[in-house]
């Protein structure tokens, strides 16, 4: 879980700094990242290759160093990765 007091804080971040670096990636597809409540934030990214998603998270990593979030976030990510074996989208909405 996200450290509650600091959810805005890394929220904006993400959003600034963040998500901007994972959008000039080689093979980015897409990047959601989505507030749960209590504390639970979850992301999501698309990319072409397995090898791309790794750079992605080797990214996001030194990010959470450079910005000092590390006490914000005193859990180990816990991360999953295969292909996308079925989808369908549309326009998003804010629930």
């Amino acid at each position: 879980a996200v450290d509650q007091g600091r959810t805005d804080e890394l929220v904006k971040k993400a959003d600034e700094t963040l998500v901007p670096s994972l959008s000039e990636l080689p093979g980015f597809s897409g990047y959601y990242l989505i507030e749960a409540g209590n504390g639970v934030i979850s992301s999501i990214g698309f990319f072409d290759t397995s090898d791309h998603a790794d750079e992605s998270t080797r990214v996001a990593s030194n990010w959470v160093r450079e910005q000092k979030l590390e006490t914000a976030l005193p859990n180990p990510p816990k991360i999953t990765s295969g292909e996308v074996v079925a989808h369908k989208t549309r326009e998003l909405v804010q629930a």
